[in-house]
Parts: structure tokens; sequence; C-alpha cells
């Protein structure tokens, strides 16, 4: 690879539009990224995003991450289009919390349920296209977060997060479809919605490590991806930086501290929490500098261009940065061969898959509430 598609594969691009259109082609044949996600703007129809996303394909050289945001809940990118999926917090709702969750690891219907709703969702991702499943949440269900958080979190105990996102991971993965941790170091305590402010987490170093990072701790073997926020933590860093711009939290304490070897993704540049503390350029040359291996643009094209702009010219200037591009660009591409699939869904989902997609969902849902009705009658 030359320098300018080495620094596209440092890049997961958003885009508008629900088809493949001759300025959207000319871009990716370009930017050549390393990845693309969708939102529900850009999914209208089964076959339309599997189209799409072929197209996407198409017009890039290398293999592609083909990513979603995709919990179920209030995030759920498919919900119209094939049926809702329950929340993370309906299917923890049945079983034990608080003292009680070391009991979750032995409860053979925690598990099942918990590794069927990754499996179902990732039957989903994986019939639209899709091959990267930026979930599960492992921030913790603090008082602080519940009003931005709501059901996208397991529990207040690190340990019951644990069970679910080990077997949610493996469900994506029984499906061909690879999972993220999220948020790392952790938005449990977070009051702020990163998506517009930059959060203050002032939590001593002894307490995360106890409790926000032990997910990341336990599974870090586990996540083929994960996500840094934008947040910052000054009892830990001294400093109001995000620590999607941290090279303390990234390198010093994910990769080094904890022993992390997959694909650090920075959160989306476009959000207010990191341009709070830096323009959207400067963010992506920081985050990558952080030791991040890969950043995501989620919307405006405007700004997919000036982060790819901004990487490449420190990159044409810095010949230390540019090293670092260029194995961060080697490394992406050894672990597309070794873990995307072979292959893509060679055929648009049928009628009858999308049925059956709908059975399972509606099959979980009912299997969740009926367990959250037992939890209820029997506390």
């Amino acid at each position: 690879m030359d320098l300018r598609h080495q620094v596209g594969q440092l890049l997961i691009m958003g885009f508008d539009g629900t088809a493949m259109s001759a300025k959207l082609r000319t871009t990716l044949q370009t930017l050549q990224p390393g990845g693309v996600i969708l939102f529900a703007r850009n999914i209208t129809d089964v076959r339309q995003t599997w189209e799409l996303l072929r197209e996407c394909r198409r017009s890039v050289a290398t293999p592609l991450f083909q990513c979603v945001d995709m919990e179920g809940g209030t995030v759920d990118r498919f919900r119209d289009v094939i049926a809702p999926a329950p929340s993370v917090a309906d299917i923890a709702a049945g079983f034990p919390t608080g003292a009680e969750a070391a009991r979750v690891a032995k409860h053979g219907g925690a598990r099942q349920l918990f590794r069927e709703h990754g499996r179902v969702i990732g039957a989903e991702c994986r019939a639209l296209g899709f091959n990267v499943d930026f979930a599960p949440v492992v921030d913790l269900a603090f008082a602080p977060s519940r009003s931005v958080l709501t059901s996208r979190t397991v529990s207040a105990d690190p340990r019951q997060t644990v069970v679910y996102a080990r077997e949610f991971l493996r469900g994506l993965g029984d499906a061909g479809v690879l999972g993220c941790g999220k948020h790392f170091p952790g938005l449990g305590e977070a009051n702020l919605d990163t998506h517009h402010e930059l959060p203050m987490i002032d939590k001593p170093w002894k307490r995360l490590w106890d409790e926000d990072l032990y997910p990341y701790r336990v599974l870090h073997r586990q996540m083929p991806f994960v996500m840094v926020a934008h947040a910052a933590y000054p009892a830990v860093t001294k400093d109001k930086i995000p620590a999607s711009l941290s090279r303390k939290w990234v390198k010093d304490i994910l990769r080094k501290k904890i022993g992390y070897r997959g694909l650090i993704v920075s959160d989306d540049l476009e959000m207010g929490g990191v341009q709070a503390a830096l323009p959207i350029g400067e963010a992506a040359v920081a985050t990558l500098k952080a030791g991040a291996d890969i950043f995501l643009v989620c919307h405006k094209e405007h700004a997919v261009w000036e982060c790819y702009e901004a990487v490449l010219k420190t990159a044409e200037r810095d010949r230390r940065f540019a090293l670092c591009v260029a194995e961060t660009a080697r490394r992406l591409a050894l672990f597309k061969r070794r873990r995307l699939p072979e292959r893509p869904m060679r055929a648009a989902p049928t009628g009858h898959m999308v049925e059956q997609l709908r059975r399972r969902l509606w099959e979980l849902g009912e299997e969740a509430r009926l367990a959250g009705l037992a939890a209820t009658a029997n506390p």
C-alpha cells in the first residue's frame, strides 16, 4: 500500500443515503477506507441494505469492515426492517444481581439466553451483510448514567456484566460477526451524553480498576474490538483530555497493563465529547498517536475528508508518525485476513430468512419476559 491507501485503512466512515451514488463510489474508491458504518438513515429494507454493502465492498480493493451499532432496545438499527430486538436490560432482568450475581455464572439458563441474544443479533447482522457489530456495552449501570445509558447496560455488578458480555460475544461469533466492548474505560459514572458534551469522571484509580475496568481485564482476549470513550478521568490522568486521545489510557493501561491485543477504535470523532477538546482533524491525528488503530467518522462527508487529510498531511511531514501509520495498516490487514469471514453473504436474504429472524426475535423476547416475571415472583 502507498501512504494514501494506508491512511484510508485507519478510517471507518459513515455517509448519507440508502443506495450507492456516483459521489459515494468516488469517495470510497479515492479514500479506500478500512470500513464503513451504516445507521438507521441508511437502512430502509433488507435487500436494499445488503445491496448497499455489496456495492461498498466492490468499491474498495481490500477487505472491508462492514459495521453497525446493533445492541437491541434503544440502539436497534433493524427494528423497522426486521423486528425489534430486546434490550440488554430486558435480557438481564430475570437473573440475579448484586451479591447474588456470582450465581449467574452457574445458571445455564442465563448463559443460554445471553448467548442467544448475541446469536440472533449476529444472524440479523450477517443476513444484511455486516461483519462487525459495535456491541456489547460493558459500561456499568451506576446511578449517574441511568438517564443517559437507559436500558443499554446489564448491571452495576461488573461480574454479571462479564457473564453477559462473554456469552453475547460468543453468540455473535457463532453467527460469523465480530463484536466490540465499549465504552472504555467506562461510562457508568458519566452523567453527560458524550454525543454532546465531555463528561468529567473524577473517580479514583482503584475503584475504576475494580469496577469499570473489570470487564476489559477479564475479557481482553475475547473482545475483537474495544471502543474508547470521549470522557475524561482527571483523577487518573491529571488532565481533562478524553480517554480517546490519551496515551495513558490507550497505550499504557489498555495495551500494557491490561494486555489487550485486539483492535482499538475511537468512538465517532464528530461527537461533542471529543470536539470539546480538539478540532476534528487534530483529533484524528491525536487518537492515532494515543494508540488507536482505527477511528470512526460517522456522519458528514466533509468531516471524513478533513480527518483523512489531517492524518495524511501529518504522515507526510512526520516520518515517525508515517511509520506508525504503516505499521497500523499492516496490523489491520493481518487482522482482516485472520478474522473476517472468507466470503460475505453471497445472496440477499430471502423472505423466508427474514421471517425466521422475526420468529427468533419474538421467541427471545418471550423468553426474556418470562424470566423477568419469574424473577419478580421469586425475588
